[in-house]
Parts: C-alpha cells; structure tokens; sequence
C-alpha cells in the first residue's frame, strides 16, 4: 500500500505538470499540446517538453506555439532518448502532480480531472487508463486494430481493457511527483521499456499503481511500414532487457514472439525440404517433426484470416487485408528483437522509427 503522509500530502485541485519527450513529431505535436490546453481541470497546468535534436521543423512549431502559451515551456534534451528526456522535464517542472504525455496521444476533456481524482481517491502512486489506437489512414487503422486485437499486442490491461483497480504497470501515467523522486524518477540506462521498470521500483518500494479504465488516451500509431518494423524490433531488444535485469520481467507472452519465429523458420525448412524429397530417406522419428513443422505457417496464417475476419466492424476490406500483413510485421520485428536482445542484450539499440516519422 502507498504511505499514509504521501496520500495526505495531495487535495482539493492540486497543480498538474504535463511532460513529453520530443523528438520528430512535426505531424502530432500541434494536436497533442492543444489536447493538454483543453483540458477541463480547475487547478494550474504547465506543459514542459523536453525537446530532442528534432530535423523535421518540431522545434520551430513549438516555438511558435509558446508565443502564445505562457503555460509552455521546453528544455533541451540533446540526446533524444526518451527517459534522459522525461527526467529533464520532471526536474523543470514545479507542480506535486506529474502528468506524462506523448506527443502521438492526445488526451480527452476530462482526462486529467478524472485522472487526479482517481489519484486522490485509491492513495496510489501512478494512475493509467486506456490506450485508444486510432488511425487517419488505411495503415494506421490497421495498426491500430493490431494494438487491440487477441492476436496482436494482448497483455496489459491498457491495450485491451480490464476491471479498475491494481496493476502492473500503467500507460503514459499520472504521478504522485514526491513517489516519483523517492525512486530516483527514471532509468536513464533504459532506452525503452522504461515505464514498466519504474512501475517495478513504485512498486517494490510500497506504491501502487492503479489502472482506471474510464481514463482514456488516443494513440495516433506509425505512419510507414518501416517505422512500425523498426519500433517494435528496438521494442522486443528492451524487452529482452528487462527479462535479463529483473527476475519479474517475465512472462509467458513476451515468449510466445520468438517462438512463433523459429517455429515459421523451422516450418519453412521443412516444407522445402519435404517438397525437395531430401527427406525421403531420413528415419521416420526425423521424418515425421519435419513434416509437422510445415504445418505451422499454415496454422499461423488461418490465425491471421481470422483476426481480420473477427476485426472491429468498423475495418473496411482494405483495411482488414493490411491487419493481416501488419500483425506478422509487428510479431516477427519483435520476436526478432527478442532473440537479439537475449543473447547480446541491448546494448545502444535506438528506435529509429522515432528519427524517420
């Protein structure tokens, strides 16, 4: 349980500091700092971006949009890296409530009066609620169905929902900042992952995190092939990450990724094997794995034919055709990255996708 002076040290309409890392965000920023500004919350609000060496004109917008916001501010992130620039943020800010935002999420009216009530209400150290996938265009509508589908990410309650109450970890989150200080804020040797491992250490010291489903984010997803590959590649290399760290980092389903890419490598050989005859005078306790394996592909892709099949109404044909092309690419470049990830941990890995889109 949280402690009792940490539960008594916030009341009423407590001052709310929103903080995100910036990096390349020419296309979202805009919309996610007028999110933060419409904000229906009666306390002081200040914004604090952290700005990385941005290439795409990020900075000029900011700029400009804080000619007319005296409530923004930004501080310089020279290396880009998101939790390097998240601490920076904190130490700027001066407000007892730390509100993470992301410059691909835009936040609803009521987010933050809600998010601040439930934080008052539970005593908990870091509140979280929904991640709403949406997309603009057929690409990342598809990817946002993939977010939410039983076949896609799964897992943490952010992504698909569950009950309020206690969680392992939150998305984005909104902070008790004396809890947040008591644990040294950020890993800055996490390049990625870095949210689960401080809600590890909230935890570990007493803090509960708390998720709020009726606390609601849109995420605006990637925009390219490439980006999406290159995302969730550096993603599956921090996740391997954690698992080496902490003994708690792992779970069944951070597993089931690099399975299923040695499983479709494996069915591959065999099928062409198999096809090639080289098998023919192999014995049958060989004969008969390699003949097997080549069912998993198969077994995969009716997998995907039904996601798409089963997807939300919503989806167009288009669309339902892209699920099915983006849910490989999403558990492959992750699977992948786990498998490099495990054997040479992760080194300097970088998600790139952030620098080109």
């Amino acid at each position: 349980m949280t402690g009792e002076p940490t539960a008594r040290a916030l009341e009423g309409t407590p001052g709310v500091s929103y903080v995100m890392p910036v990096l390349n965000e020419a296309g979202h920023i805009e919309r996610a700092v007028r999110s933060i500004l419409a904000q229906e919350y009666a306390g002081p609000k200040e914004i604090v971006l952290a700005l990385g060496p941005s290439t795409d004109g990020t900075d000029e917008i900011v700029a400009r949009l804080a000619t007319a916001e005296p409530r923004l501010r930004s501080v310089r992130s020279p290396s880009g890296r998101t939790p390097a620039a998240l601490n920076q943020a904190i130490r700027a800010s001066r407000h007892p409530v730390i509100i993470r935002v992301d410059a691909h999420t835009e936040l609803e009216p009521d987010y933050t009066a809600r998010g601040v009530a439930t934080l008052l209400r539970t005593g908990a150290a870091d509140v979280g609620g929904l991640m709403a996938a949406e997309g603009r265009t057929g690409f990342q509508r598809a990817v946002a169905a993939a977010y939410v589908s039983p076949l896609g990410l799964g897992g943490a309650a952010y992504h698909s929902g569950a009950p309020e109450g206690p969680a392992e970890s939150a998305y984005l989150g909104i902070f008790r900042r004396d809890a947040l200080e008591a644990v040294g804020l950020y890993d800055e040797t996490f390049w990625r992952g870095q949210d689960w491992d401080l809600c590890l250490r909230l935890r570990e010291a007493g803090h509960v995190i708390w998720f709020d489903p009726q606390l609601r984010v849109t995420y605006w997803p990637r925009t390219s092939w490439g980006s999406l590959v290159r995302q969730f590649y550096a993603a599956g290399i921090w996740r391997a990450e954690l698992a080496r760290r902490h003994r708690q980092g792992k779970s069944l389903r951070h597993f089931l990724p690099p399975v299923l890419v040695a499983g479709l490598g494996a069915g591959a050989a065999g099928a062409v094997l198999t096809a090639a005859g080289a098998t023919r005078n192999w014995p049958a306790w060989l004969k008969a794995p390699a003949a097997a394996s080549a069912l998993v592909p198969a077994g995969y892709a009716a997998g995907l034919v039904a996601a798409a099949a089963t997807a939300p109404q919503q989806l167009s044909l288009p669309d339902r055709l892209r699920l099915m092309a983006v849910l490989p690419s999403i558990h492959i470049s992750w699977g992948l990255g786990f498998l490099r990830g495990s054997l040479l941990g992760a080194g300097t890995t970088v998600d790139t996708g952030r620098r080109k889109s």
